[in-house]
């Protein structure tokens, strides 16, 4: 998601103003997957797992064995309405620095009470380019009340959804705060003022219009994850990336099994 206000550097790669229609955007994302996977292009059966250890991204579980999960794309609760190309399992793969990162965020948080949850990480760029055709399709608009009642489908191109992303690296991250009680099951998300994935300007990370223990909520998630490296897309108040990136050019489409 973005919005038509200024931009974040660490966001630079993923959103862009400048972008073709949606029908010819449409076109070519069938061709992006050999021209945008740059090191890591589609595997045969059985080859994922080399493939990530060879792009240096690796399963969050391996840190953190507990950490909690809500892989929007991996299911059918997504803008899409349905489970995403490329999330053939609800995994969360980063870059090896990001993840030893984010491990260290989890860590301080749960000696504060609260946890993270994580809705998505290492993109496929196979997924990227079905959110493009998705968009596309005027004719679906079955998670219009929930994801952008206030606008038109046909907008989101190129304001909300671009046919590359950063995530495609595998330094980006969306997520969201939990506080937790005593008890194993005694967590819950802190209001953040939207869902996830909410296409509306209220989603950018200071908005006026949020409360002010929206804002907090918000602040703390911030705060949290740039003591560890991590620069919010001020966008998306759950959108992250971590400062150290490969080069501009590298997006993968390693499928997530």
């Amino acid at each position: 998601m973005t919005t038509k206000t200024s931009r974040s550097s660490a966001s630079a790669t993923a959103r862009r103003p400048d972008r073709p229609g949606i029908a010819l955007l449409a076109a070519l994302s069938l061709l992006l997957g050999a021209s945008c996977a740059s090191k890591t292009p589609a595997p045969g059966p059985g080859a994922p797992a080399a493939a990530f250890e060879a792009a240096d991204l690796v399963d969050i579980a391996r840190l953190v064995p507990d950490i909690d999960l809500d892989i929007r794309y991996a299911g059918e609760h997504n803008f899409t309405g349905t489970r995403v190309d490329g999330y053939e399992a609800a995994k969360c793969y980063l870059l090896l620095p990001a993840a030893e990162a984010l491990r260290d965020v989890e860590v301080e948080l749960r000696g504060q009470g609260m946890r993270l949850r994580i809705f998505d990480c290492y993109r496929p760029v196979r997924a990227v380019q079905q959110f493009v055709r998705w968009a596309a399709d005027a004719s679906d608009q079955r998670t219009k009340a929930e994801f952008y009642p206030a606008l038109d489908k046909g907008s989101l191109i190129p304001g909300y959804i671009s046919d590359r992303s950063g995530h495609s690296k595998g330094a980006t991250i969306d997520l969201t705060l939990l506080r937790c009680g005593p008890g194993p099951d005694a967590c819950e998300e802190l209001d953040m003022g939207t869902a996830f994935d909410f296409f509306d300007p209220r989603a950018n990370t200071d908005h006026p219009s949020i409360t002010a223990g929206q804002r907090e909520n918000r602040t703390l998630l911030r705060d949290a994850m740039v003591r560890h490296g991590f620069a919010n897309y001020e966008m998306e108040w759950w959108h992250y990336t971590f400062r150290l990136q490969p080069p501009p050019e590298t997006f993968h489409d390693i499928p997530i099994r």
